[in-house]
């Protein structure tokens, strides 16, 4: 059984809505064993609608509408899909009802715009929304199944929890979608994927997606099945030969964040953290406490971009700013052992360099970054050059930072305590 998921509203079309819902969507019909072979995104056009609708019911079992639901003229799905059903469009004096109800409680009356929400194809079954003036509708015709949500995200949630699923389960094929979420670090997307290519080879029943971020790769190996052991077998076999062939760059199998994974090591050994960053500007800091609990591990941090700041608040030597300058390997070891030793942390972690898109030289080009990482034994750096713009830059030296991390609970850490 497949699915067209059909994204209505202008506003969808313009650099300032993102369509959240399809992507909600996507996971629940997949849930339901529904497989999404489009999307599209429709102004609040009826002929570019219709266009869309018609072309999506030539081939989808389930075509589900989002949007286009509201009281306005521009607010066009109902009553084209009315039309191109060839079904008169009903006014539900329940539906109605409701709406008058919900302006008194909030003690306003209703608009008249609002009784075109009550207005219904003939065959259609309402859906309610408790949080909101537009009802949704299903539909069947001719095999098909048409669902019609309200556009905003927190009503359309709630209408697909309480009135659609139910209703999709009883049609839903025997078969689910079963994945597992890998993420990878310290390696592009094409080393990525040469590694475990020869891997799906094996493995005709799965398939995968493969997503670059910037410091991290994603991979999904899928499994469409009716038996969840077969697939889950499937799937265990996947990710034990993945973790062969990508080794110390898997950091996750269960879809954890990088500093998710982070935290999990540092309350495992039970170690405390503290953050000197130059051009990341806080970023380590704010995804070490983006995780609750963090103040068992994580002592503070310093954004220290001055280089007075360095000596006082890190106490890097003045001499060694001045002969080798801010971003140098020097400079990234004695911020990791100097926040370290302030802060009484068990790790140091430092980061500076040029983010640009200004500042850099032949010698010290835009996208240089120093790394340090100090424990009681001495601090130890590790230099990176990374493309792209500030912001990307940040991103993959905030990846690069925690990933030290990570792996210095692989090799070099004590024992557990």
């Amino acid at each position: 059984m497949n699915a067209e998921i059909i994204a209505v509203g202008s506003e969808l079309l313009t650099p300032y809505r993102i369509d959240t819902n399809s992507l909600y969507l996507t996971a629940e019909l997949n849930r339901l064993g529904v497989r999404v072979m489009r999307k599209t995104v429709v102004g609040d056009n009826r002929e570019e609608l219709r266009e869309a609708l018609e072309h999506a019911l030539s081939y989808a079992d389930i075509v589900v509408c989002s949007g286009g639901l509201g009281p306005t003229v521009d607010d066009l799905t109902r009553e084209t899909v009315a039309g191109l059903l060839g079904r008169k469009l009903v006014r539900n004096e329940e539906i109605l009802r409701s709406i008058q109800e919900r302006f008194r409680k909030f003690g306003r009356a209703m608009p008249e715009t609002n009784v075109r929400q009550a207005m219904v194809p003939e065959g259609a079954e309402p859906l309610d929304n408790p949080r909101g003036t537009a009802p949704g509708l299903w539909m069947e015709t001719n095999g098909h199944y048409i669902v019609l949500l309200p556009g905003p995200p927190n009503e359309l949630k709630a209408m697909f929890e309480n009135e659609v699923r139910s209703r999709l389960s009883r049609i839903a094929p025997k078969r689910r979608l079963y994945t597992r979420d890998l993420r990878v670090a310290g390696m592009s997307e094409s080393d990525a994927d040469n590694r475990v290519a020869e891997i799906y080879k094996k493995y005709s029943q799965a398939e995968h997606t493969i997503l670059a971020a910037p410091g991290a790769i994603q991979i999904h190996p899928r499994v469409w099945s009716e038996d969840r052991e077969e697939a889950n077998r499937i799937l265990d076999d996947l990710v034990k030969s993945f973790g062969l062939a990508l080794g110390e760059n898997l950091y996750s199998t269960t879809g954890q964040s990088m500093e998710e994974v982070v935290a999990h090591e540092l309350r495992e050994h039970r170690a405390t953290i503290a953050t000197a960053e130059s051009c990341t500007g806080g970023l380590i800091a704010a995804r070490l406490t983006n995780i609750a609990g963090s103040s068992t591990y994580f002592l503070g941090g310093v954004v220290c971009y001055s280089n007075d700041l360095k000596t006082a608040w890190t106490r890097v030597p003045a001499e060694i700013i001045e002969s080798k300058g801010a971003v140098s390997p020097e400079v990234a070891l004695a911020l990791a052992d100097g926040i370290r030793k302030s802060t009484g942390a068990a790790l140091g972690l430092s980061v500076t360099g040029i983010a640009g898109p200004g500042g850099g030289t032949p010698e010290k080009p835009v996208g240089l970054v120093h790394i340090g990482l100090a424990d009681e034994k001495g601090p130890k750096e590790h230099a990176f050059r990374f493309p792209g713009d500030r912001e990307r830059i940040r991103t993959q030296a905030t990846n690069a930072a925690l990933d030290m991390v990570r792996r210095y609970f692989l090799y070099a850490a004590r024992p557990k305590a």
